[in-house]
Formats: C-alpha cells, sequence, structure tokens
C-alpha cells in the first residue's frame, strides 16, 4: 500500500485526536489541543500525519521553538511521535516526512522523548540506526517529561485496586474522609483561581517556579473545555486545601499538577484526592493512571525521596522509559545548543531568583532548568 504524509487542516482536529486516542502509545501532549496550549508560550505547532489508503497510520505533533539570533529552530515531539516503532518501514516513512519539513523550517533537530518502556531494546537499538543520540538532559529526573514514574492498571475492580494500596495510604484514605474532608469534582472556570492560589502557595513552600495564570486559562480552554482536563478540590470546614488537575485521553489518565494548603496538611486531603481521581478515571473507562515523574534514584535521602513514597504507596508498576533522543539535522549549530543550554539555564535560575527576592513569593513563569520545552 502507497504511504503519504501531510499537514493537517485546522478543521480535522477531532480526526487527529481520535487518531492519537486509540493508538496504544498516544499520550495527551501529542494532542492538537495540547499544540494549542503550547502555542501560547511561543511555539508553533505542526501536526504531521502519514496516511495509508485514506487512513492515519501514524502521526507527530511537532513544536516548533526559534533559536535567538541565528534564525534557526528546534522541533519537539513531547511524548511523541506516535507510531508503530516495531515497523521499521512505517517509522522511517515517518522520518522523513518530518525531515522534509524540519529543513524546510530550519530545524537544527528533532528531539523525541516517546512513551517506550527502558526494557524495549529493539526499540532503542532502531532509534540509534537513524542516527538518533540519547540527550544528557534525558537520563533522569532533568528531562523536559519526567522518565521515571509510577503507573495504576485500572482494569481490575475498583475495590481490588484499593485493597492493594499500601497499608498507610489506604489508612490516609479513610483518615480524610473521616475528618470530613470533601473532594468538589464538578469545578468549573470560577474555580481556577481557587486552584491558582493553592498552587502559589505550593511553589513558595517548595521552591518552584510555576506558569502564569493566564497560561492556566488557556489549558482550561484547550484541555478542560474539550473533555480532555478536570480540576478538583478539596475542601475542609468549608476551607479549600488542595487541588489536582487530571489529564484525559482515550483509556489512559495522567495526574499533572497537584497543589496544597499549608494549613491543614494533617487532614491527608492529598491521598483523598488521588483517590477520587483514580476512580473517576476507572469511571470514564481508563485502563491506565499515570502518577508522572519520581526520581530513579530511590534512596531515603533523596529531596525527592517523599514524592517517590507518596505515589509509590499506590502500588502502581514503576516505569522507566527510554529517555529524551536527538536526531540531528545540523550537527555545527547541535553543539552550539549543547554548549549554550548549560549557560541558559543558569541565567534563568538567577532570573528566578530576582523576580522570586523582588515579590516576596513565589516566581512566575516556565522551569528556570532548561529552555522552555
Amino acid at each position: 500500500m502507497k504511504l503519504t504524509h501531510r499537514l493537517i487542516d485546522p478543521a480535522e482536529e477531532k480526526l487527529f485526536d481520535a487518531f492519537i486516542a486509540r493508538h496504544p502509545k498516544g499520550h495527551i501532549l501529542q494532542t492538537y489541543a495540547w499544540g494549542q496550549v503550547k502555542a501560547s508560550t511561543g511555539w508553533r505547532p505542526f501536526r504531521l500525519v502519514v496516511e495509508e489508503d485514506g487512513r492515519i497510520v501514524a502521526a507527530a505533533s511537532l513544536l516548533k521553538r526559534p533559536l535567538p539570533y541565528i534564525g534557526k529552530s528546534i522541533f519537539y515531539a513531547p511524548r511523541g511521535p506516535v507510531v508503530d516503532f516495531h515497523n521499521p518501514a512505517l517509522f522511517d516513512f515517518l522520518l522523513g516526512a518530518i525531515r522534509e519539513l524540519a529543513l524546510k523550517e530550519r530545524a537544527i533537530l528533532l528531539k523525541i522523548d516517546p512513551d517506550i518502556p527502558s526494557s524495549d531494546g529493539e526499540v532503542q537499538e532502531l532509534l540509534r540506526r537513524r542516527g538518533f543520540r540519547l540527550a544528557a538532559e534525558g537520563t533522569g529526573f532533568d528531562g523536559v517529561q519526567p522518565r521515571h514514574v509510577f503507573r495504576l492498571d485500572l482494569r481490575p475492580p475498583l475495590e481490588e485496586i484499593r485493597n492493594n494500596f499500601h497499608p498507610k495510604t489506604r489508612y490516609n484514605i479513610g483518615l480524610a474522609q473521616r475528618r470530613g474532608v470533601i473532594v468538589k469534582d464538578d469545578c468549573t472556570l470560577e474555580d481556577l483561581p481557587v486552584f491558582y492560589r493553592l498552587l502559589q502557595e505550593t511553589a513558595l513552600r517548595d521552591r518552584f517556579l510555576i506558569r502564569s495564570y493566564d497560561y492556566f486559562c488557556t489549558l482550561w480552554k484547550e484541555l478542560v473545555e474539550r473533555g480532555y482536563a478536570k480540576l478538583f478540590l478539596a475542601y475542609y470546614q468549608g476551607e479549600p486545601i488542595a487541588g489536582t488537575l487530571a489529564f484525559i485521553l482515550g483509556d489512559k489518565a495522567w495526574y499533572l499538577y497537584g497543589a496544597s494548603s499549608n494549613r491543614h496538611r494533617n487532614v491527608m486531603p492529598n491521598y483523598l484526592l488521588q483517590w477520587t481521581m483514580i476512580s473517576w478515571a476507572k469511571e470514564q473507562g481508563c485502563t491506565l493512571y499515570d502518577f508522572r515523574g519520581v526520581p530513579g534514584t530511590v534512596a531515603e535521602d533523596h529531596p525527592l525521596y517523599g514524592l517517590y513514597r507518596f505515589k509509590k504507596g499506590f502500588s502502581g508498576t514503576f516505569t522507566e522509559f527510554i529517555g529524551e533522543y536527538d536526531l540531528v539535522y545540523s550537527p555545527f549549530y547541535y553543539r552550539l545548543w549543547c554548549l549554550a543550554r548549560p549557560a541558559h539555564a543558569l541565567f534563568r535560575r538567577l532570573l528566578f531568583w530576582r523576580r522570586k527576592g523582588r515579590s516576596g513569593g513565589a516566581a512566575k513563569g516556565p522551569s528556570p532548568e532548561a529552555v522552555d520545552l
């Protein structure tokens, strides 16, 4: 059968997302909607499809970011591309289509971080043979997307899922319920400022950057209103004390954002929020719930061990992905890119702390650790 490729028309958004949703390696970050979110932060999305007899068989949502001063750009396919990596002919055709577009858009590299477990040596060998190289920043917790996650199988009955939680996790869920914590799961746009205030409080306490409120408004418009995301808020004695934002696509759900107040932490709202989201995902027909990033190193003295222990308590499977791979189109500019990134990251960190000192609170903006991917 003859393969063809093309960029989709905006009117084909639902067709594109439907393919992403039903593909075994589909991911929310490869949807048309997520590209719209990133467009609000300076990226330009391209949605490329490969078709066979008019039917989509592979796709890539590509984000283009201009590089200052040199008239070049980078291409990034977050958790993509969406293709059967065990079909080399199809993968090669998709790579050729991406290369054609990349050269037209003056891209110096294609960065990918597909939903492929590290145990799949066949795919890693395929990438190496096609010229991909493992990116240094893709080897741990500091990658653009987390390399290590916990994933929970939602196929068993809900009661069985809960019974498999760590005893302390089950206890904390019950404690929150006994103390009268209430989870609001019918949130509207009017609830977004409540969540954002909690996020600001969390960022100040835990010393990390957050996106602007306008970014979350865009996220609401592009994802929540499309049915791809849902906000949950936990209340105690009428006071909002924690919130989470879950993403959903096809038979998968992801825990993306979490926030909590400094007050009433002893009533364990975060445990009840997770249980509520897991139950919701199960009701929506999901078979997988992704807790997202945890550190690969799990020593008790690791600064993120508490995060690891919290997510581990829900008895998901610890999953390591293959990480970030770069396909270089311009070796000279790629070397410059690799040299400039650490200095750029340092500059962003210094700018972050300067803003933080001026504001006396949580600085807003993208992550200071790397170029905003």
